[in-house]
């Protein structure tokens, strides 16, 4: 059956005369109605409990039980309460009408009357059951979805105020604080009254803040950022730090979930540094071993020991880099190594890094292009050096052979933006937030079939984010990377 074959409504008709009955049904049947008749006024009362109508109409003086009385229980019972109920009836007093509407009818029909008058009078009490319906079920809806609200607001209130991890709620871009938990001010050592109101940046809460900043202007989502935050006595806690954004009353806000790292760093830092310590000295004897071996002053080898000793030459010098760059990171981190500052021009050091970077990319056969930018500024050469050169190795890594590797600089009134693109395999979007953190590496094979030790991007940003700038990367899969470093201009640069 079609939307068009079902009937219009379902009407009761409850009149004790047969030719009425027979009379109102053909009328409206004809017109595409469902229609039940009977003729005892108890009857419609059962009839309507037991499959509730669209609409009834129904006759006053009937025997044993008259229209009001039928009317009025029908308006008692929860089942039957909301149908409307016209009255037809030869009773033309005012005073019978008033009766009617008392009882609960919505109108009046006097007899004789005419078929396109009650037709218009049915479609119009129709229609209004049918917008009251509408709106009944919207306002129940409403009421469901402010009780869900509610609901969900109580447990967010609950879990915020309760949880051991310091949450803050700031608003966008300005990062002003308008609501934190407890735990927020345990770690920070602020009170109530001195955090809400005021700015991230205002309490100086780390030395990443204009980094952080940036990241929470852009209104984008990200997780387990690490940062070092400043305690209101100065010390400094290792968080991990994620950012989502929330609605309250209309308006977008920035949720921020912190997880207190620090008892945790400070055994990584002493495991790793105690490791990377220990392992220098036997690796040391074991190269000077190797190399001893490979010179033939004890005797001349197999072609196939050899290239034995070629694997565990390049094993060994691989495990160096690794400890040497866990240590260089480590002391970057830690501030063990000052930034040696001096004015250098920035084309100098653009030619550096390729110079060195050119065996590199000639033996993968790629075209390296560089294009200097002569400008002065205030750096320490040797760590922006290793900055380029770290990014030109793993350009120049993931590259396919005959492809081509470019490092071009552009200027601003108060930034030099240094940028190193490929033509490589790419950087997945949900691995871009984490790609700077130690280890990472974009395929877990990359350590072994590229010689990476996942630790050349960490130490580049800290190496950046020492000199006051900034590096990011832009990447599409298959399509190449782009990463940029972003280095502020000192007064002296001409």
């Amino acid at each position: 059956m079609t939307e068009s074959d079902l009937p219009k409504a379902d009407i009761l008709v409850i009149d004790d005369t047969p030719e009425n009955l027979n009379l109102l049904s053909t009328m409206l049947i004809d017109r595409g109605y469902k229609v039940r008749s009977v003729t005892k006024g108890s009857t419609g009362i059962r009839g309507a409990q037991v499959m509730p109508p669209d609409l009834i109409l129904l006759d006053v003086n009937m025997p044993q039980m008259n229209g009001y009385e039928v009317c009025e229980q029908l308006k008692a019972d929860d089942r039957t309460r909301d149908i409307p109920i016209i009255f037809i009836s030869a009773l033309e007093a005012v005073n019978d009408k008033v009766k009617a509407f008392q009882a609960g009818g919505v109108d009046y029909i006097t007899k004789p009357f005419q078929i396109e008058e009650v037709l218009a009078r049915i479609e119009t009490h129709l229609t209004l059951r049918r917008l009251q319906n509408q709106l009944q079920s919207k306002n129940e809806q409403l009421q469901q979805e402010i009780r869900d609200r509610q609901h969900a607001e109580e447990k967010f209130a609950t879990i915020f105020r309760q949880s051991p991890n310091p949450i803050a709620i700031v608003t966008i871009p300005e990062g002003q604080f308008i609501e934190v938990n407890s735990s927020f001010l345990s770690i920070s050592g602020y009170s109530l009254d001195e955090v809400i109101g005021c700015t991230i940046a205002q309490l100086h809460l780390g030395r990443d803040i204009d980094a952080f900043m940036r990241r929470l202007q852009t209104r984008t989502a990200f997780h387990n950022l690490e940062f070092e935050l400043l305690t209101r006595s100065q010390t400094r806690k290792n968080i991990l730090l994620s950012v989502d954004h929330i609605d309250l009353n209309g308006t977008s806000y920035a949720l921020l979930i912190a997880n207190d790292i620090t008892e945790r760093k400070r055994l990584e830092n002493e495991f790793i540094s105690l490791v990377s310590h220990e392992l220098r000295t036997p690796l040391t004897s074991m190269m000077g071993s190797l190399d001893l071996l490979g010179s033939g002053q004890l005797g001349n080898l197999t072609e196939q020991g050899q290239q034995v000793l070629n694997i565990g030459i390049k094993n060994a010098e691989r495990l160096i880099r690794l400890i040497n760059d866990i240590l260089d990171l480590e002391r970057i981190r830690s501030g063990k190594i000052t930034m040696n500052l001096r004015s250098c021009n920035l084309a100098d050091l653009m030619t550096q890094a390729t110079e060195e970077m050119q065996s590199m990319a000639n033996g993968s056969h790629i075209q390296l292009i560089t294009e200097p930018l002569s400008l002065f500024l205030t750096v320490d050469p040797d760590r922006i050096v290793q900055t380029l050169t770290n990014l030109l190795s793993n350009a120049i890594k993931f590259s396919q052979p005959n492809n081509q590797v470019w490092m071009q600089a552009r200027s601003t009134i108060s930034s030099i933006c240094i940028s190193v693109c490929d033509q490589g395999r790419g950087i997945p979007a949900h691995q871009i937030q984490t790609i700077f953190e130690r280890f990472q590496q974009v395929d877990a094979s990359d350590a072994r079939q590229k010689g990476g030790t996942g630790l050349g991007l960490a130490i580049c940003r800290n190496i950046v984010e020492q000199h006051g700038g900034r590096i990011w990367v832009e990447s599409i899969v298959n399509q190449g990377s782009t990463f940029h470093v972003e280095l502020p201009l000192s007064d002296e640069t001409i």
